[in-house]
């Protein structure tokens, strides 16, 4: 089995990631516009959502975000968002934290982080879809290292100014291969994107 590890992240038209789910969500650096993404309903992106749930079998994720998601989906297994804590609870979920001693109560949690290439390598070869949710510093580790296989991205109509970004100043330059683009409602753009096969190329617009 060769699976593939996909990087979720829904995104201001600015880049930023940081606590798009509500105020308390991620706080860090003073950031005030938590739960951004609730203006902006849209029934295409819940199902785009909904459709990658129907492939996952585990869960990669940064400290922060693991938090969030252990606090939150272990007591949210009905109603409207049932399936998706039923899911969450039942596939395994691996913790990226140079922690040795990180306490993870979540059943079916596990840490790596000692050497992610190698580690990322051995989930590949035991899962077929691994989903990265959140996680703003390890997607940008993921990124920075070629470590994934697909990028989606659920852009919103908003400018934020500031907040945790996918791709901040001084992230590595790197390509990227468009894998599909698609306009939903509400004024959000879903953008898959796969690693280029080149680095960054520059010229002059007369070549």
């Amino acid at each position: 089995m060769t699976g593939r590890i996909i990087i979720d992240l829904f995104t201001t038209l600015d880049g930023v990631a940081q606590a798009p789910g509500g105020p308390e969500e991620d706080t860090s650096g003073g950031f005030p516009y938590g739960g951004w993404q609730a203006g902006y309903p849209s029934q295409a992106v819940m199902h785009s959502v909904t459709e990658g749930m129907e492939t996952l079998d585990a869960l990669l994720l940064g400290r922060r975000t693991y938090d969030i998601f252990a606090g939150y989906w272990p007591e949210h297994t009905t109603g409207p968002e049932g399936f998706i804590g039923q899911l969450f609870n039942r596939v395994p979920k691996y913790v990226a934290s140079r922690d040795a001693d990180i306490e993870l109560g979540w059943e079916g949690s596990s840490r790596i982080g000692d050497d992610l290439a190698s580690e990322i390598a051995a989930l590949r070869e035991q899962h077929r879809d691994v989903h990265v949710i959140g996680s703003v510093d390890l997607v940008q580790t993921l990124l920075a290292e070629q470590l994934y296989d697909e990028l989606q991205l659920w852009v919103y109509p908003v400018v934020l100014g500031q907040g945790r970004k996918v791709f901040p100043d001084g992230a590595a330059p790197a390509s990227m291969r468009l894998l599909h683009a698609e306009a939903g409602d509400g004024g959000t753009l879903l953008l898959r994107y796969a690693p280029g096969e080149s680095g960054v190329r520059t010229g002059t617009m007369a070549e």
